[in-house]
């Protein structure tokens, strides 16, 4: 397994965004990639999803835990990796991956935490992973290598590094689906219309899925990891006088070059 070669510390927002998050119920976020119509125009798409918060850092709750501890050894990975991306998970057969892929993996996500009246807006670039057929093992390759390259070894963990898997890590993200929602990876196609008889074998509403290691539900299953690049808050606590803030990235993010600049913005 390739080595992280990223920043070695976290982003000057990531500490503030993460308490703001842990403040907030709901972790739900609009995300935007670009699309192209008929006339090969680039169009925007949007869409509200759950975020996953930090990758891979993910709190399961207890039956995730339990699902985990009886169907993957040891229990999943222990806890080596931290990062600044988000992440959230996805089926595999929407559209929002193709979309991804043809503009060059952009993306931007907003949060608006209304009892804390602020915004955040984060832009970059995303990538998915978890395809367990390797029908595209190149560029699940890919992905995995990009999002290594932002990962960072939790202090004192160094040691574990060699038994850390991608694999774990995407099944901790389907476990802590309830056994109904892993189901929804079992759907029919999204967005076909209903008269549709799916062809593959399997599918249905209503099911559920116990086993975390499922073929059908799992070969749609993807956990979209988002690697910031510029980051903006607005905040509007006091309305009479907003405050704005955007941090930047700057060099390449390998080899420790990574650097956020900060700068104070009119609202």
């Amino acid at each position: 397994m390739s080595k992280p070669s990223g920043s070695s510390k976290p982003a000057p927002w990531r500490h503030l965004l993460d308490s703001h998050l842990k403040q907030t119920p709901d972790w739900e976020f609009t995300i935007a990639t670009v699309a192209y119509d008929a006339q090969q125009r680039p169009v925007p798409r949007l869409r509200t999803c759950g975020c996953r918060g930090f990758f891979p850092e993910h709190d399961l709750h207890p039956k995730g835990q339990e699902a985990m501890d009886q169907q993957v050894k040891g229990g999943g990975n222990l806890p080596v990796f931290e990062s600044d991306m988000l992440c959230f998970t996805t089926d595999a057969r929407m559209e929002k991956l193709s979309q991804l892929e043809s503009s060059g993996h952009a993306i931007e996500a907003v949060f608006w935490l209304k009892d804390l009246m602020t915004q955040w807006r984060i832009k970059g670039t995303a990538y998915a992973i978890g395809d367990p057929k390797r029908e595209n093992e190149q560029q699940e390759k890919s992905s995995r290598a990009e999002i290594m390259k932002s990962l960072r070894v939790k202090g004192g963990n160094g040691q574990d590094v060699e038994g850390w898997t991608w694999e774990n890590a995407v099944t901790k993200y389907f476990a802590n689906h309830s056994p109904v929602a892993r189901g929804w990876f079992r759907n029919p196609p999204p967005g076909k219309p209903r008269v549709t008889v799916p062809s593959e074998s399997g599918l249905g509403l209503g099911k559920k899925v116990t086993d975390l290691n499922d073929p059908v539900a799992r070969a749609n299953f993807r956990v979209v990891v988002i690697k910031p690049e510029e980051v903006e808050r607005l905040d509007l606590t006091n309305q009479e006088d907003g405050k704005r803030w955007s941090w930047n990235l700057t060099g390449g993010g390998c080899d420790g070059d990574a650097e956020w600049n900060q700068t104070e913005l009119w609202p």
